[in-house]
């Protein structure tokens, strides 16, 4: 007897016409005719079982803002962040904490199953810091949600970042966030590297620091990143959000840089939609792709998952909380065209994000979590095309969200009266 089975599934391995048996919050058995009863019984129809999306890199105190106290109207990084100092004094606990709820309620309605948000601590009052930790626990059962220590203004740049960021610490936040290209000169930038990893080596944090978030070639704070990595011990515990400026570096210091990011561990977080919008401004033509080198790095056996950063905020007026856009985009501009570039998309909205952010008993295996995405499409480069509807959201073996199939209905004479999308996939 099971509490729920999932039959005729298609899973993201090419395996298909398979049963997915969970037992309480686990899933227990995958094979094809299970023959069992169930409590709850959900009929895949083919389409494919996935397990929940995973956004490593967001912004969740500045989410759903758009518009207040104005619009960003050139759409470019520095009127973001000016916009953010406006916001910031003039919005309260309650208002951060309900815009939160608002997008965690959409993100979980797409498939969303883990999210690691940004918070900013260059606030005396940490409004952002209790906001979130608040909506950390409401969305607990639904989300996992992990908050990370974010000096937007710099640590040493902001005169009391340092202190709040410690703070923040105490009253729970897990991770150790940083922006060393932002702070006033590259040794101060450098040294904040060192004084953020020395704090989570002390305190045994994992590490997530915007890192190179610029078209500045100059700006190679990885390269220090990935030294106090080995440094410290923290090898599989630190990632580089960004890592932008990489795309205007040289090619020799690239080919001894992506080496030494790998040796030490460090995970690496594109956020494609973005990078592509805000970088390249200070270009005549050619413009730069915007974009970190995501094969590149990628081949060298680095991890890669991609993040969506904002989503309609001072920053980015656009998204909805659909990872497969951020998949999507990554791909064109990634010029990842091959099947397998395409598939391995997929995975870094996926289980690549899962492995940088941690996450326990992840994907669609007997003995993990059951947590599944069924999506309106046969397997992971359709669902890509498609970025199809979400048909159903299950966590820890629980149907949290359902969706109607997408279905247009036809007025013509001598066609079909109905049409899905996913019927043109290639055979």
């Amino acid at each position: 007897m099971f509490d729920l089975i999932v039959k005729n599934a298609s899973l993201a391995n090419g395996d298909s016409g398979v049963d997915i048996g969970c037992k309480g919050d686990i899933i227990t058995a995958i094979e094809k005719d299970l023959a069992a009863e169930a409590g709850q019984i959900i009929d895949a129809c083919g389409n494919l079982v996935s397990p929940p999306f995973v956004d490593p890199h967001f912004h969740m105190d500045a989410t759903l803002s758009l518009g207040t106290p104005r619009m960003n109207v050139s759409g470019t990084l520095l009127e973001g962040i000016s916009l953010w100092g406006e916001l910031k004094p003039i919005q309260s606990v309650e208002q951060i904490f309900e815009r939160a709820m608002r997008y965690c309620d959409l993100a979980i309605s797409m498939g969303l199953g883990a999210i690691r948000s940004h918070v900013d601590i260059c606030d005396d009052t940490l409004k952002g810091v209790e906001a979130l930790l608040e909506v950390q626990k409401q969305v607990s059962t639904y989300l996992d949600l992990q908050l990370v220590a974010f000096p937007q203004d710099g640590v040493f740049r902001d005169p009391t970042a340092l202190t709040n960021l410690n703070r923040a610490l105490d009253m729970g936040v897990s991770i150790v966030g940083g922006i060393p290209h932002f702070e006033r000169t590259m040794d101060e930038g450098a040294n904040s590297v060192r004084t953020l990893c020395e704090i989570a080596a002390q305190r045994g944090l994992m590490v997530d620091m915007h890192c190179d978030e610029s078209d500045d070639p100059h700006s190679r704070h990885i390269e220090t990143l990935a030294f106090e990595t080995q440094r410290l011990g923290l090898q599989g515990r630190v990632a580089g959000s960004h890592l932008t400026s990489m795309h205007s570096m040289d090619n020799y210091y690239v080919s001894k840089l992506i080496p030494l990011i790998a040796e030490s561990g460090v995970h690496a977080i594109p956020n494609p939609l973005i990078n592509i919008m805000l970088q390249g401004r200070h270009d005549s033509y050619p413009k730069r792709r915007g974009q970190t080198r995501v094969r590149e790095l990628r081949d060298a056996g680095i991890t890669v998952g991609f993040g969506s950063d904002c989503v309609m905020d001072p920053w980015y007026s656009l998204g909805k909380a659909d990872m497969l856009d951020v998949a999507f985009m990554g791909l064109h501009v990634g010029q990842l065209s091959s099947r397998a570039d395409m598939r391995w998309c997929f995975d870094a909205v996926t289980k690549n994000s899962a492995e940088i952010m941690g996450l326990e008993k992840y994907g669609v295996d007997v003995g993990n979590f059951a947590d599944l995405v069924i999506l309106q499409a046969k397997d992971p480069i359709e669902a890509i095309r498609l970025r199809p509807t979400r048909l159903s959201v299950i966590r820890r073996g629980k149907l949290i969200a359902q969706t109607t199939p997408s279905v247009s209905t036809l007025y013509m004479s001598d066609r079909p009266d109905r049409l899905k999308p996913d019927e043109y996939a290639p055979e």
